[in-house]
């Protein structure tokens, strides 16, 4: 399965939070390593755990990929780090 590509926009557009997948799609995490870096606190973006969900701030996520600071681009692609 090819791996979604994300523009700061799309992920603007997720609102103020977003589940545990989600956040990992965007910062290109596999599913199994999002949870185990969640339930180790490693997770790059701020998560928060309500009941037995995994919530990732969408500010939180910006800024680890370097767009918090960015006006609302319309089709910009999220920064690559690798």
């Amino acid at each position: 399965m090819a791996k979604r590509a994300w523009t700061v926009a799309q992920v603007r557009e997720l609102g103020m939070a977003t589940d545990i997948e989600t956040a990992a799609s965007v910062l290109g995490i596999g599913r199994t390593t999002a949870y185990t870096l969640a339930r180790s606190g490693d997770f790059p973006a701020p998560v928060i755990r309500v009941g037995r969900r995994y919530v990732v701030s969408v500010e939180g996520l910006l800024t680890v990929l370097g767009a918090s600071g960015l006006a609302q681009p319309v089709d910009d692609e999220v920064p690559s780090h690798g």
